[in-house]
Protein backbone atom coordinates (compact mmCIF):
# COMPACT_ATOMS: atom_id res chain seq x y z
CA UNK A 1 0.00 0.00 0.00
CA UNK A 2 2.72 2.45 0.79
CA UNK A 3 4.42 1.95 -2.39
CA UNK A 4 2.41 4.69 -4.31
CA UNK A 5 3.01 6.96 -1.80
CA UNK A 6 3.37 10.34 -2.66
CA UNK A 7 3.23 14.05 -1.36
CA UNK A 8 -0.42 15.58 -2.39
CA UNK A 9 -1.04 19.09 -2.37
CA UNK A 10 -0.43 21.49 0.32
CA UNK A 11 1.63 18.96 2.26
CA UNK A 12 -1.23 16.06 2.43
CA UNK A 13 0.00 12.88 2.18
CA UNK A 14 -2.04 10.63 -1.02
CA UNK A 15 -2.22 7.35 -1.84
CA UNK A 16 -1.74 5.56 -4.70
CA UNK A 17 -5.54 5.74 -5.62
CA UNK A 18 -5.29 9.23 -5.65
CA UNK A 19 -6.87 10.29 -2.00
CA UNK A 20 -5.77 12.82 -0.37
CA UNK A 21 -4.74 11.51 3.09
CA UNK A 22 -4.11 13.64 6.03
CA UNK A 23 -1.41 13.17 9.46
CA UNK A 24 -2.33 13.94 12.76
CA UNK A 25 -1.53 17.60 15.12
CA UNK A 26 2.01 17.75 15.42
CA UNK A 27 1.50 17.34 19.42
CA UNK A 28 0.69 13.70 18.85
CA UNK A 29 4.52 12.26 18.89
CA UNK A 30 4.53 14.22 22.75
CA UNK A 31 1.64 11.50 23.61
CA UNK A 32 2.87 8.41 21.82
CA UNK A 33 6.31 9.06 23.22
CA UNK A 34 5.73 7.51 26.82
CA UNK A 35 5.05 4.08 25.40
CA UNK A 36 8.88 2.85 25.64
CA UNK A 37 9.17 4.58 29.29
CA UNK A 38 5.19 2.96 30.56
CA UNK A 39 6.96 -0.70 28.97
CA UNK A 40 9.79 0.98 31.89
CA UNK A 41 7.47 1.43 34.35
CA UNK A 42 4.67 -1.34 33.94
CA UNK A 43 8.08 -3.66 34.73
CA UNK A 44 9.12 -1.96 37.58
CA UNK A 45 5.63 -2.24 39.17
CA UNK A 46 5.35 -6.16 38.07
CA UNK A 47 8.26 -6.81 39.90
CA UNK A 48 9.57 -4.12 42.18
CA UNK A 49 11.98 -6.03 44.37
CA UNK A 50 13.73 -7.35 41.07
CA UNK A 51 13.78 -3.80 40.06
CA UNK A 52 15.18 -2.03 43.24
CA UNK A 53 17.82 -4.80 43.13
CA UNK A 54 18.75 -3.51 39.22
CA UNK A 55 18.64 0.05 40.34
CA UNK A 56 21.13 -0.18 43.51
CA UNK A 57 23.83 -1.95 41.22
CA UNK A 58 23.67 0.82 38.92
CA UNK A 59 25.94 4.05 39.27
CA UNK A 60 25.07 7.67 38.63
CA UNK A 61 26.93 7.57 34.96
CA UNK A 62 24.63 4.39 34.26
CA UNK A 63 21.70 6.26 35.10
CA UNK A 64 22.84 9.29 33.39
CA UNK A 65 23.95 7.00 30.12
CA UNK A 66 20.61 4.87 30.33
CA UNK A 67 18.36 8.36 30.30
CA UNK A 68 20.62 9.72 27.59
CA UNK A 69 19.45 6.36 25.34
CA UNK A 70 15.69 6.19 26.73
CA UNK A 71 14.71 9.58 25.91
CA UNK A 72 16.03 10.14 22.43
CA UNK A 73 14.51 6.51 22.05
CA UNK A 74 11.14 7.46 23.27
CA UNK A 75 11.12 10.35 21.19
CA UNK A 76 11.85 9.07 18.20
CA UNK A 77 9.36 6.20 18.57
CA UNK A 78 6.40 8.94 19.08
CA UNK A 79 7.89 10.72 15.81
CA UNK A 80 7.60 7.80 13.66
CA UNK A 81 4.21 6.27 15.27
CA UNK A 82 3.00 9.77 14.44
CA UNK A 83 4.88 10.06 10.69
CA UNK A 84 3.05 6.39 9.77
CA UNK A 85 -0.03 7.52 10.74
CA UNK A 86 -2.13 8.58 8.08
CA UNK A 87 -6.25 8.89 7.66
CA UNK A 88 -8.45 9.86 4.43
CA UNK A 89 -12.03 10.20 4.24
CA UNK A 90 -13.75 8.62 0.61
CA UNK A 91 -17.00 8.57 -0.86
CA UNK A 92 -17.66 5.95 1.12
CA UNK A 93 -15.82 5.20 4.01
CA UNK A 94 -13.22 6.92 6.59
CA UNK A 95 -9.41 4.71 6.34
CA UNK A 96 -6.89 4.77 9.02
CA UNK A 97 -3.57 3.58 8.64
CA UNK A 98 -1.00 3.02 11.74
CA UNK A 99 1.75 0.82 11.82
CA UNK A 100 5.64 0.96 11.60
CA UNK A 101 6.64 -2.35 11.22
CA UNK A 102 3.28 -4.20 11.50
CA UNK A 103 1.12 -2.39 9.48
CA UNK A 104 -3.11 -1.91 10.23
CA UNK A 105 -5.53 -0.34 7.94
CA UNK A 106 -9.02 0.28 9.03
CA UNK A 107 -11.73 0.70 6.92
CA UNK A 108 -14.82 2.32 8.69
CA UNK A 109 -17.69 2.48 6.48
CA UNK A 110 -19.66 6.06 6.95
CA UNK A 111 -23.29 4.67 6.76
CA UNK A 112 -21.73 1.94 9.44
CA UNK A 113 -21.01 5.13 11.91
CA UNK A 114 -23.19 5.43 14.62
CA UNK A 115 -22.31 7.90 16.71
CA UNK A 116 -18.71 10.32 17.24
CA UNK A 117 -17.46 11.58 20.76
CA UNK A 118 -14.84 14.14 21.07
CA UNK A 119 -12.92 14.16 24.22
CA UNK A 120 -10.56 16.51 25.47
CA UNK A 121 -8.05 15.09 28.53
CA UNK A 122 -6.72 17.97 30.62
CA UNK A 123 -3.42 18.78 28.96
CA UNK A 124 -4.84 18.45 25.31
CA UNK A 125 -7.05 20.90 26.45
CA UNK A 126 -4.02 23.11 26.99
CA UNK A 127 -2.40 22.03 24.02
CA UNK A 128 -5.40 23.16 21.95
CA UNK A 129 -5.88 19.45 20.42
CA UNK A 130 -8.85 17.04 20.69
CA UNK A 131 -9.61 13.26 20.39
CA UNK A 132 -12.37 11.50 18.29
CA UNK A 133 -13.85 8.56 18.94
CA UNK A 134 -15.97 6.44 16.36
CA UNK A 135 -18.77 4.19 17.97
CA UNK A 136 -19.29 1.28 14.55
CA UNK A 137 -22.14 -0.88 14.31
CA UNK A 138 -20.75 -4.76 14.58
CA UNK A 139 -17.75 -3.60 16.81
CA UNK A 140 -16.80 -3.38 20.45
CA UNK A 141 -13.51 -1.53 20.57
CA UNK A 142 -13.74 2.05 19.46
CA UNK A 143 -11.12 3.43 16.72
CA UNK A 144 -9.98 6.50 17.31
CA UNK A 145 -7.81 9.74 16.18
CA UNK A 146 -5.90 11.19 18.74
CA UNK A 147 -5.03 13.99 18.45
CA UNK A 148 -6.74 16.87 16.23
CA UNK A 149 -7.15 20.22 16.44
CA UNK A 150 -10.10 21.08 18.06
CA UNK A 151 -11.24 22.74 15.62
CA UNK A 152 -10.55 20.36 13.25
CA UNK A 153 -11.78 17.97 15.02
CA UNK A 154 -15.07 19.44 15.19
CA UNK A 155 -15.21 19.74 11.29
CA UNK A 156 -14.36 16.65 10.80
CA UNK A 157 -16.69 15.40 12.96
CA UNK A 158 -19.63 17.19 11.66
CA UNK A 159 -18.61 16.15 7.77
CA UNK A 160 -18.36 12.73 8.81
CA UNK A 161 -21.80 12.53 10.41
CA UNK A 162 -23.21 14.52 7.44
CA UNK A 163 -22.19 11.39 5.29
CA UNK A 164 -23.69 9.07 7.31
CA UNK A 165 -26.36 10.93 7.39
CA UNK A 166 -26.62 10.51 3.38
CA UNK A 167 -25.55 13.80 1.97
CA UNK A 168 -23.18 13.83 -1.04
CA UNK A 169 -19.50 14.13 -0.40
CA UNK A 170 -19.29 17.62 -2.61
CA UNK A 171 -22.07 19.04 0.18
CA UNK A 172 -21.00 17.33 3.09
CA UNK A 173 -17.97 19.99 3.66
CA UNK A 174 -21.21 22.61 3.57
CA UNK A 175 -23.26 21.46 5.82
CA UNK A 176 -21.17 21.76 9.21
CA UNK A 177 -22.51 21.07 12.68
CA UNK A 178 -25.92 20.68 13.12
CA UNK A 179 -27.23 23.43 15.74
CA UNK A 180 -28.57 22.45 18.92
CA UNK A 181 -30.58 23.77 21.64
CA UNK A 182 -29.95 23.33 25.42
CA UNK A 183 -32.52 20.86 27.12
CA UNK A 184 -30.91 20.81 30.86
CA UNK A 185 -28.01 21.82 32.74
CA UNK A 186 -27.00 19.93 36.26
CA UNK A 187 -25.68 22.61 38.46
CA UNK A 188 -22.72 21.25 40.25
CA UNK A 189 -24.21 22.44 43.85
CA UNK A 190 -27.13 19.36 42.78
CA UNK A 191 -24.89 17.57 41.68
CA UNK A 192 -22.77 17.21 45.36
CA UNK A 193 -25.82 17.29 46.80
CA UNK A 194 -26.74 14.02 45.19
CA UNK A 195 -24.02 12.04 45.55
CA UNK A 196 -23.38 12.97 49.56
CA UNK A 197 -27.43 11.35 49.21
CA UNK A 198 -26.44 8.55 47.60
CA UNK A 199 -25.70 5.01 49.25
CA UNK A 200 -23.02 3.55 47.12
CA UNK A 201 -20.96 7.28 48.38
CA UNK A 202 -21.00 6.28 51.81
CA UNK A 203 -21.05 2.59 51.71
CA UNK A 204 -18.33 3.18 50.24
CA UNK A 205 -16.48 5.48 52.71
CA UNK A 206 -17.83 3.14 55.41
CA UNK A 207 -15.81 0.23 54.36
CA UNK A 208 -12.72 1.96 53.90
CA UNK A 209 -13.06 3.28 57.50
CA UNK A 210 -14.08 -0.03 59.00
CA UNK A 211 -11.83 -2.42 57.00
CA UNK A 212 -8.57 -1.63 57.68
CA UNK A 213 -8.49 -1.13 61.30
CA UNK A 214 -10.22 -4.63 61.51
CA UNK A 215 -7.86 -5.95 59.55
CA UNK A 216 -5.19 -4.30 61.70
CA UNK A 217 -6.32 -5.81 64.63
CA UNK A 218 -6.81 -9.21 63.30
CA UNK A 219 -3.32 -9.86 61.14
CA UNK A 220 -0.72 -7.29 62.20
CA UNK A 221 0.71 -6.88 58.80
CA UNK A 222 1.06 -3.50 57.08
CA UNK A 223 1.52 -5.14 53.52
CA UNK A 224 -2.03 -6.59 53.98
CA UNK A 225 -3.74 -3.37 55.06
CA UNK A 226 -2.45 -1.25 52.65
CA UNK A 227 -3.41 -3.97 50.08
CA UNK A 228 -7.17 -3.35 51.14
CA UNK A 229 -7.14 -0.08 52.50
CA UNK A 230 -5.96 1.60 49.16
CA UNK A 231 -8.37 0.07 46.39
CA UNK A 232 -10.87 0.81 48.75
CA UNK A 233 -10.40 4.22 49.16
CA UNK A 234 -10.46 4.43 45.57
CA UNK A 235 -13.57 2.88 45.24
CA UNK A 236 -14.71 5.85 47.71
CA UNK A 237 -13.22 8.47 45.31
CA UNK A 238 -14.81 7.06 42.64
CA UNK A 239 -18.05 6.97 43.93
CA UNK A 240 -17.91 10.18 44.53
CA UNK A 241 -15.11 12.74 44.06
CA UNK A 242 -14.34 10.97 40.66
CA UNK A 243 -18.07 11.01 39.69
CA UNK A 244 -18.09 15.04 40.84
CA UNK A 245 -15.21 15.40 38.63
CA UNK A 246 -16.60 13.37 35.37
CA UNK A 247 -20.32 14.37 35.32
CA UNK A 248 -19.22 18.28 36.53
CA UNK A 249 -21.29 20.82 34.54
CA UNK A 250 -23.64 18.12 32.96
CA UNK A 251 -25.17 19.41 29.74
CA UNK A 252 -28.19 18.06 27.35
CA UNK A 253 -28.60 19.59 24.14
CA UNK A 254 -31.15 18.43 21.41
CA UNK A 255 -29.72 18.50 17.35
CA UNK A 256 -30.89 16.97 14.67
CA UNK A 257 -28.12 14.37 14.76
CA UNK A 258 -29.54 13.23 17.84
CA UNK A 259 -28.79 14.81 21.86
CA UNK A 260 -25.77 15.99 22.68
CA UNK A 261 -23.52 15.62 26.13
CA UNK A 262 -21.21 17.81 27.84
CA UNK A 263 -19.51 17.40 30.74
CA UNK A 264 -15.99 16.95 32.53
CA UNK A 265 -14.30 19.18 35.08
CA UNK A 266 -10.86 18.38 34.13
CA UNK A 267 -11.06 15.96 31.20
CA UNK A 268 -14.04 17.79 28.89
CA UNK A 269 -15.99 15.50 26.44
CA UNK A 270 -18.66 16.11 23.87
CA UNK A 271 -20.87 12.82 23.12
CA UNK A 272 -23.42 12.03 21.25
CA UNK A 273 -26.65 9.78 21.80
CA UNK A 274 -27.40 8.20 18.63
CA UNK A 275 -31.09 8.57 17.24
CA UNK A 276 -33.20 4.80 17.20
CA UNK A 277 -29.93 3.07 18.46
CA UNK A 278 -30.83 3.09 22.05
CA UNK A 279 -32.19 -0.03 23.25
CA UNK A 280 -32.96 0.42 27.01
CA UNK A 281 -33.17 3.39 29.37
CA UNK A 282 -33.48 3.43 33.04
CA UNK A 283 -34.90 5.85 35.17
CA UNK A 284 -32.94 5.03 39.01
CA UNK A 285 -34.56 6.59 41.97
CA UNK A 286 -32.26 6.11 45.35
CA UNK A 287 -34.10 6.14 48.27
CA UNK A 288 -33.04 9.73 49.85
CA UNK A 289 -33.52 11.38 46.30
CA UNK A 290 -37.44 10.73 46.69
CA UNK A 291 -38.63 13.64 48.59
CA UNK A 292 -36.45 16.34 46.62
CA UNK A 293 -37.84 14.23 43.34
CA UNK A 294 -34.90 13.48 41.84
CA UNK A 295 -33.95 10.60 39.56
CA UNK A 296 -30.97 9.25 37.27
CA UNK A 297 -31.43 8.87 33.67
CA UNK A 298 -29.27 5.26 32.53
CA UNK A 299 -29.21 3.78 29.29
CA UNK A 300 -28.22 0.84 26.79
CA UNK A 301 -26.68 2.13 23.16
CA UNK A 302 -25.56 -0.66 20.88
CA UNK A 303 -21.82 -1.13 19.87
CA UNK A 304 -21.52 2.53 22.40
CA UNK A 305 -20.30 3.16 25.87
CA UNK A 306 -22.52 5.70 26.76
CA UNK A 307 -24.71 4.98 29.83
CA UNK A 308 -25.48 8.11 31.62
CA UNK A 309 -28.09 10.31 30.02
CA UNK A 310 -28.91 12.51 33.46
CA UNK A 311 -26.59 12.17 36.41
CA UNK A 312 -29.45 13.59 38.11
CA UNK A 313 -32.59 15.60 37.43
CA UNK A 314 -36.42 16.63 38.67
CA UNK A 315 -38.20 13.92 37.22
CA UNK A 316 -40.57 15.60 35.25
CA UNK A 317 -37.84 16.94 33.01
CA UNK A 318 -35.75 13.72 33.18
CA UNK A 319 -39.03 12.29 31.59
CA UNK A 320 -39.20 15.10 29.10
CA UNK A 321 -35.62 14.24 27.95
CA UNK A 322 -36.82 10.44 28.14
CA UNK A 323 -39.26 11.91 25.74
CA UNK A 324 -36.85 12.55 23.19
CA UNK A 325 -34.65 9.18 23.09
CA UNK A 326 -37.70 7.27 23.17
CA UNK A 327 -40.39 9.49 20.71
CA UNK A 328 -43.61 8.72 21.31
CA UNK A 329 -42.91 6.85 24.82
CA UNK A 330 -44.65 8.23 27.81
CA UNK A 331 -43.23 7.16 30.91
CA UNK A 332 -45.56 4.87 33.04
CA UNK A 333 -45.95 5.97 36.80
CA UNK A 334 -45.88 3.71 39.71
CA UNK A 335 -49.81 3.55 39.62
CA UNK A 336 -49.92 2.12 36.34
CA UNK A 337 -47.27 -0.87 37.02
CA UNK A 338 -48.96 -4.20 38.50
CA UNK A 339 -47.18 -5.79 41.02
CA UNK A 340 -45.75 -9.13 41.35
CA UNK A 341 -48.94 -11.57 43.12
CA UNK A 342 -48.59 -11.41 46.60
CA UNK A 343 -47.74 -15.11 47.28
CA UNK A 344 -44.21 -14.15 45.51
CA UNK A 345 -42.91 -13.08 48.79
CA UNK A 346 -41.78 -17.19 49.29
CA UNK A 347 -39.42 -17.01 46.71
CA UNK A 348 -37.90 -13.44 47.26
CA UNK A 349 -39.02 -12.00 50.98
CA UNK A 350 -39.80 -8.41 51.40
CA UNK A 351 -37.86 -7.16 48.18
CA UNK A 352 -40.49 -8.54 46.05
CA UNK A 353 -42.77 -5.37 46.83
CA UNK A 354 -40.13 -3.52 44.46
CA UNK A 355 -40.93 -5.52 41.27
CA UNK A 356 -43.75 -4.19 39.15
CA UNK A 357 -44.48 -4.49 34.92
CA UNK A 358 -45.88 -2.42 32.63
CA UNK A 359 -46.81 -3.17 29.04
CA UNK A 360 -48.04 -0.15 26.63
CA UNK A 361 -48.17 0.27 22.82
CA UNK A 362 -44.49 1.70 22.52
CA UNK A 363 -42.44 -0.11 25.39
CA UNK A 364 -41.69 -2.83 28.03
CA UNK A 365 -41.58 -1.01 31.34
CA UNK A 366 -40.09 -3.33 34.23
CA UNK A 367 -39.22 -2.39 37.75
CA UNK A 368 -36.96 -3.78 40.44
CA UNK A 369 -35.65 -2.56 43.99
CA UNK A 370 -37.29 -1.52 46.60
CA UNK A 371 -34.04 1.28 48.17
CA UNK A 372 -33.51 1.92 44.83
CA UNK A 373 -36.03 1.57 42.58
CA UNK A 374 -34.97 1.30 38.40
CA UNK A 375 -37.86 1.76 35.79
CA UNK A 376 -36.47 -0.04 32.90
CA UNK A 377 -37.88 1.18 29.13
CA UNK A 378 -37.56 -1.22 26.06
CA UNK A 379 -39.23 -0.36 23.29
CA UNK A 380 -40.91 -3.19 20.94
CA UNK A 381 -39.08 -2.65 18.30
CA UNK A 382 -35.52 -3.51 19.99
CA UNK A 383 -36.64 -6.49 21.68
CA UNK A 384 -34.36 -8.84 19.79
CA UNK A 385 -36.29 -11.90 21.81
CA UNK A 386 -38.18 -12.87 24.66
CA UNK A 387 -38.39 -15.86 26.92
CA UNK A 388 -39.89 -17.07 30.51
CA UNK A 389 -37.96 -19.00 33.08
CA UNK A 390 -39.06 -20.63 35.94
CA UNK A 391 -37.36 -22.46 38.97
CA UNK A 392 -38.51 -25.32 40.93
CA UNK A 393 -39.53 -22.96 44.15
CA UNK A 394 -40.98 -20.62 41.61
CA UNK A 395 -43.18 -23.43 40.03
CA UNK A 396 -44.05 -24.31 43.26
CA UNK A 397 -45.67 -20.72 43.78
CA UNK A 398 -47.24 -20.60 40.88
CA UNK A 399 -44.93 -17.31 39.26
CA UNK A 400 -42.56 -17.43 36.87
CA UNK A 401 -40.44 -14.57 35.20
CA UNK A 402 -40.19 -12.60 32.04
CA UNK A 403 -37.32 -12.05 30.11
CA UNK A 404 -36.18 -9.45 27.22
CA UNK A 405 -32.91 -9.49 25.51
CA UNK A 406 -31.75 -6.17 23.50
CA UNK A 407 -29.34 -5.92 20.94
CA UNK A 408 -27.24 -4.28 23.21
CA UNK A 409 -26.78 -7.45 24.57
CA UNK A 410 -28.81 -6.65 28.06
CA UNK A 411 -31.74 -8.44 29.59
CA UNK A 412 -34.47 -6.98 31.26
CA UNK A 413 -36.53 -9.21 33.61
CA UNK A 414 -40.08 -8.74 34.78
CA UNK A 415 -39.50 -10.76 38.16
CA UNK A 416 -41.94 -13.17 39.90
CA UNK A 417 -45.28 -12.59 37.27
CA UNK A 418 -48.43 -15.09 37.82
CA UNK A 419 -47.24 -17.73 35.80
CA UNK A 420 -50.57 -18.00 33.02
CA UNK A 421 -49.45 -13.82 33.15
CA UNK A 422 -46.15 -14.72 31.78
CA UNK A 423 -47.47 -17.08 29.05
CA UNK A 424 -49.69 -14.90 27.78
CA UNK A 425 -46.84 -12.13 27.79
CA UNK A 426 -44.20 -14.28 26.63
CA UNK A 427 -46.71 -14.67 23.20
CA UNK A 428 -47.92 -11.27 23.13
CA UNK A 429 -44.46 -10.12 23.39
CA UNK A 430 -43.54 -11.42 20.62
CA UNK A 431 -46.04 -10.16 18.53
CA UNK A 432 -45.37 -6.73 19.33
CA UNK A 433 -41.87 -7.03 18.73
CA UNK A 434 -42.18 -8.09 15.36
CA UNK A 435 -44.89 -5.40 14.56
CA UNK A 436 -42.78 -2.82 16.87
CA UNK A 437 -39.52 -3.65 14.08
CA UNK A 438 -41.81 -3.11 10.99
CA UNK A 439 -42.72 0.38 12.22
CA UNK A 440 -39.83 1.60 13.30
CA UNK A 441 -38.03 4.75 12.08
CA UNK A 442 -34.82 4.49 10.12
CA UNK A 443 -31.43 4.89 12.10
CA UNK A 444 -30.14 7.72 10.74
CA UNK A 445 -28.99 11.25 11.42
CA UNK A 446 -30.89 14.57 10.39
CA UNK A 447 -33.39 12.26 8.98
Amino acid sequence: MSEGDGVAEGGAVSEGDGVAERRLHPVTPLRRAWAPVAVVIGWAVHDPDGAQRHLTRLTTTTLLIGLAVIVPAAALYGFCSWWFTHFAVTDTELRIRTGLVFRRTAHIRLERIQAIDITQPLLARVAGVAKLKLDVIGTDKKDELAFLGADEARTLRAELLARAAGFAPETAHEVGEAPSRQLLRVPPGVLAVSLLLTGATWGSLAAALVVPPVLWLVTHSLWTVLAVALPLLGAAGASSVGRFVGEYDWTVGESPDGLRIDHGLLDRAHETVPPGRVQTVRIVEPLLWRRRGWVRVELDVAGSSNSVLVPVAPRELAETVVSLVLPGVTVPQSAALSPSPRRARWCVPVWWRGYGLAVTDAVFAARSGLLARSLALVPHAKVQSVRMTQGPWERARGVADVCVDTGANKVVRARLRDADEARELLAQQAERSRTGRGDALPDRWMA
